[in-house]
C-alpha cells in the first residue's frame, strides 16, 4: 500500500476509535465542533555516536517510520483525556493541575503526555484540552525513541494551531524538559530533536552542546534495519549512571591540568593520550571511547555523503568494538546479532547501539539484501542464543507533523 494511502487508512481507523470513545464516555464532553485532527511523530535510531550525547558530543540519528499516532478533538476547557490502543490506561487530567511532583512515574505512558502539557504551560504557550486516542507503533522498550515520539505527538496536539509559533528545536527542548523535570528521567535531547527535525532519506548531524545541526543525505539503495535481540539488562540505568560519572571524573581530572576542558567534547585523541596518565585505567577507557566516537560521527557523515560503503563498515565495526572493550557495555546477544548480520551478503555495516540496555543493533543494508537478512536472523539467532530476534526494516521519514485525514 502506498504510504499516503496507508496514512489515510490509519487515520480513519483512529478517527473511528475516537468516535467510539466519545460515544461510550459517561462524562459530558466539551469538544469543539471542528473535525478530528491527527498527528504522527517518528521514532529514532542513532547511526553513530553512542554515549557522546551526555558528554556534549556529536550524534547522527535518523527519524524512522515506527511512529506514534494521536487522533484528537480539541476541547473548549482545559481537560485532557487520552486513551491508548495498546493498553487499558488513560491519561486524564486538567492542564492547570499538572505538577512535577511526585517523581518516579516514567514507566507509564500517561506521564509523558502530562509532562508535555506541563512543559508547554510553563513556557507560557497557549495549550488546549482534548479527547484523543494514541497508537504507539514504536516498540516501547527497545530504545527507539518511543517516549520522545509520544511527547512530540502530544505537544503538537496540545498546541493545535499554535504549533506554528514554536520552532522545532524549541519544541524538542520543551519535550526534553518534560522528560527530565516532570517524568524524572535523565535523558539527552537526541530523540526529541530527531522526532522534531527529521527529514525523509536523511540523517541529522547534531551537536548536542550547541544544538546546531545539518542534514546528511543517505546513499540511494541503502536501507536502515534495526534488530532487537530480545534481551534487556535489568539495571541498565544504574550502569549508564556509572559510566556518565566515570566520564565526568575524566573531565575533572584533566581540567586540573587543562582548565579549558569542560567536557570530553573538548578533547581530541592526541590530547587525551597526552593526559591519560592522570586517569585511572577504567576512567581512561571510557574517555577513549567517547573521544573516538565523536570522530567516528564525522567519519560516518563523510562516508554517507560520498557513498563510501567500505568506510561505513569500518566505522560501524570500530564503534561496536569500542563499546564492548572500552565503554564495556552490550551483551553476547548483541554481539551474536552483529556477527550474524555481517555474514549476510549485502549487509554493509552493523553495530550495537544503546548498549547500556543490552543493545539493539543498527544495520546498513543494500535494499535487495533486506529479505536475506530477515531470513538469516530468523534462522540462526534463536539457535545460537535461545532468544527471538525482532527485525525492523525502517524507512527514514520526515519529522512529526499533522496528517491529512481525507
Amino acid at each position: 500500500m502506498p504510504q499516503v494511502d496507508h496514512n489515510r487508512a490509519h487515520s480513519r481507523r483512529l478517527r473511528r476509535l475516537l468516535a467510539a470513545l466519545e460515544a461510550a464516555s459517561p462524562e459530558p464532553t466539551d469538544t469543539e465542533p471542528r473535525g478530528v485532527e491527527v498527528v504522527r511523530a517518528p521514532g529514532c535510531v542513532n547511526l553513530m555516536g553512542d554515549h557522546t550525547e551526555s558528554n556534549d558530543g556529536l550524534v547522527l540519528p535518523v527519524a524512522i517510520g515506527l511512529d506514534t499516532w494521536l487522533a484528537y478533538r480539541p476541547r473548549h476547557d482545559g481537560h485532557v483525556r487520552v486513551v491508548s490502543t495498546q493498553d487499558a490506561a488513560t491519561s486524564s487530567f486538567w492542564i492547570d493541575d499538572v505538577s512535577p511532583e511526585p517523581r518516579g512515574r516514567f514507566e507509564t505512558w500517561p506521564a509523558y503526555v502530562e509532562g508535555m502539557a506541563w512543559s508547554l504551560r510553563e513556557a507560557a504557550l497557549s495549550v488546549h484540552g482534548l479527547d484523543g486516542v494514541v497508537d504507539q507503533l514504536v516498540p516501547t522498550d527497545a530504545g527507539l525513541g518511543s517516549a520522545a515520539a509520544l511527547e512530540l505527538a502530544a505537544g503538537l496536539a496540545l498546541l493545535g494551531d499554535a504549533h506554528t509559533l514554536v520552532d522545532r528545536p524549541s519544541l524538542a527542548a520543551l519535550a526534553q524538559r518534560a522528560e527530565r523535570d516532570y517524568v524524572g528521567t535523565d535523558g539527552g535531547i537526541m530523540y526529541q530533536y530527531s522526532a522534531a527535525s527529521g527529514c525523509a532519506g536523511q540523517a541529522i548531524l547534531l551537536d548536542c552542546r550547541s544544538l546546531e545541526s545539518r542534514h546528511v543525505k543517505l546513499p540511494r539503495g541503502l536501507s536502515v534495519v534495526v534488530c532487537d535481540p530480545g534481551w534487556r539488562l535489568d539495571d541498565w540505568s544504574a550502569l549508564a549512571a556509572e559510566r556518565r560519572a566515570e566520564c565526568g571524573r575524566a573531565v575533572a581530572l584533566i581540567a586540573e591540568r587543562v582548565p579549558s576542558v569542560a567536557s570530553l567534547r573538548d578533547l581530541d585523541e592526541a590530547t587525551l593520550h597526552r593526559q591519560s596518565y592522570l586517569l585511572p585505567a577504567a576512567v581512561a577507557r571510557r574517555a577513549q571511547h567517547v573521544v573516538a566516537e565523536n570522530e567516528r560521527v564525522i567519519a560516518t557523515r563523510a562516508a554517507l555523503e560520498t557513498g563510501d560503503l567500505d568506510a561505513l563498515g569500518r566505522s560501524f565495526a570500530a564503534s561496536h568494538q569500542s563499546q564492548r572493550t572500552l565503554y564495556e557495555v552490550g551483551s553476547p546477544a548483541a554481539d551474536a546479532m552483529v556477527e550474524i548480520a555481517l555474514s549476510v551478503r549485502g549487509v554493509i555495516a552493523a553495530r550495537m547501539t544503546e548498549g547500556e540496555r543490552g543493545g539493539y543493533t543498527v544495520n546498513l543494508v543494500l535494499d535487495e539484501a533486506v529479505p536475506a537478512l530477515q531470513a538469516t536472523m530468523a534462522r540462526r539467532y534463536a539457535d545460537r542464543t535461545g532468544l527471538n530476534a525482532h527485525v525492523y526494516p525502517v524507512p527514514v521519514v520526515d519529522a512529526a507533523g499533522f496528517v491529512a485525514t481525507q
